[in-house]
Formats: structure tokens, C-alpha cells, sequence
């Protein structure tokens, strides 16, 4: 399904001026408040979803996702709980195309193939793995394209030409581009530096583009309708549910489609 979800990300880009993928931590603040989320962004046309399974150390997150592993860890949350819950959300909103977004020792305590083995089995069409670097995951990368899952990985403002060549010959299904340095959360600056960056990106694979840190309303969207294939939304969601509960959701989603 690796190559399936590259293919059906650029027939679905042939649709819609850019795609969306959303962002949540899995129990927080509640498994049942992560259900309504999900309801209401698959509603709203969201195209990706990555549930993150939380992590103690999530060290590429900021201070908003990095408080909500926590508390979520605090409330108990399991890797079992999280891999049960994707499997119904991915049962319920087919439309959706799922992925886990972890950091490897989640993976690895769980064992690599095993759980490889069961995120495609529950429906799921990839990982993002935010700490390991393709040089130290040919295992990773190898299982997962033999399961016909997609291993997402990243390209960095600080990635030169050829380690961008490098990393998407091993990745599939699209490439993340982190739109700057530093953490998830902060605002990006939509500046030519980051358009020169996208079109570095763009030159150095023929596999989709999402962007994500600091992506949080319209204009930035609509920002990287002509750059990119598809923008991630995270931060700015957490935020969301927290200050106004998860009904807000729906509709701050559908407020960032940015028409043909």
C-alpha cells in the first residue's frame, strides 16, 4: 500500500488545490474526546490523520504536544489501547487514509516487524517515525515496504540537495517537509527562504510534499497550495479543543479549504 498511498495522494491532488492532514495525540484529553475529533475532521474532508502514540521524550515536539504526551502517559494510555483505537477509527472513516506517528522506542519495545505487522493489519497505510534517521532503520524501512506500508520520512531546511535525493529514494508514500528548524508549534515564517526550501524539496523527489510545523490557519495554507501537495495541521488543533472543546473542530477544519 506504500505506493498506493503516493498514488492516491496525487490522484486526490488532481481534486483539490492542496490536501490536509491533521495531527492528535491519542488520549489526550481522552480517547473519547480523540473519537469526536476524528469524526469531525473526516466530516470535513480532512485527507490524512497521524495519531500520534505518545512518547515520554517526544523530542522533536514543542511545549503544546509535548504537555499532551505527558498528560496522556499520566492518564495511562497504552500502546495497546492506541493500536485498538486505530483500528476503529480506521474501520469507521474509510476515507481516511491513517497513519501512526510515534518515536522508535515505541517501536522497538514493542518489537519492529510486530508492530509493523499490525499497523497494516488494522488499516493503517504508514508511520512517521520522527527519530530515526533512514541510515539507522533499513530494518524499519525494508519490513515496511515488504507490508506494503508507507515509511514517512523528512526533509529539513538544513538537508542539502543530495540528502534530500538520499532520504526520499527510501522513504514512501510522501515526504514531510519540516518547514523550519527548532520544534513543533512555533509559528513559520512564510518568507522566500521558505519558498526557496520548497522548491528544493520539490526538485529533489516526485513523491508528494506535506508541510507541517507552525502551520495553523488559512493564509498558511493557502500559502502552500502552489508549493506543496499537502499542509499538516497540529498544533493549532490541540489548541483548539483545549480552549473550545472538540465541537470547534469541524468547523475551523472545513475553514482551511482552499478551492481549485
Amino acid at each position: 500500500m506504500s505506493g498506493n498511498l503516493e498514488h492516491e495522494l496525487k490522484q486526490r491532488r488532481q481534486q483539490k488545490k492542496i490536501l490536509l492532514m491533521t495531527h492528535l495525540v491519542l488520549g489526550y484529553p481522552s480517547l473519547a474526546i480523540n473519537r469526536e475529533v476524528i469524526r469531525q475532521m473526516a466530516e470535513a474532508g480532512v485527507d490524512c490523520i497521524e495519531l500520534q502514540i505518545p512518547f515520554s521524550e517526544p523530542i522533536a515536539d514543542g511545549p503544546v504536544i509535548l504537555k499532551a504526551n505527558q498528560r496522556s502517559l499520566d492518564q495511562g494510555i497504552t500502546v495497546e489501547e492506541c493500536l485498538r483505537f486505530g483500528q476503529e477509527m480506521a474501520a469507521a472513516f474509510p476515507q481516511v487514509r491513517f497513519l501512526f506517528m510515534t518515536y522508535y522506542n515505541i517501536v522497538f519495545k514493542y518489537g519492529e516487524a510486530a508492530f509493523l505487522r499490525r499497523t497494516r493489519d488494522i488499516g493503517f497505510c504508514g508511520t512517521i517515525v520522527a527519530d530515526l534517521p533512514p541510515e539507522e532503520g533499513q530494518g524499519y524501512l525494508a519490513t515496511s515496504k515488504e507490508l506494503g506500508l508507507a515509511p514517512v520520512l523528512f526533509f529539513t531546511p538544513t538537508s542539502s540537495d543530495e540528502r534530500m535525493r538520499q532520504v526520499a529514494a527510501q522513504g514512501a508514500g510522501f515526504v514531510y517537509c519540516v518547514a523550519r528548524r527548532g520544534v513543533t508549534g512555533r509559528q513559520t515564517a512564510f518568507d522566500q527562504a521558505l519558498d526557496q526550501y520548497l522548491a528544493r524539496c520539490r526538485r529533489a523527489t516526485a513523491l508528494p510534499l506535506a508541510v507541517g510545523f507552525g502551520i495553523s490557519n488559512r493564509e498558511d495554507v493557502a500559502r502552500l497550495a502552489d508549493k506543496a501537495d499537502m499542509a499538516v495541521i497540529g498544533t493549532a488543533t490541540i489548541k483548539l479543543v483545549d480552549a473550545q472543546g472538540p465541537a470547534a473542530v469541524g468547523p475551523f477544519i472545513a475553514g482551511l479549504k482552499v478551492s481549485l
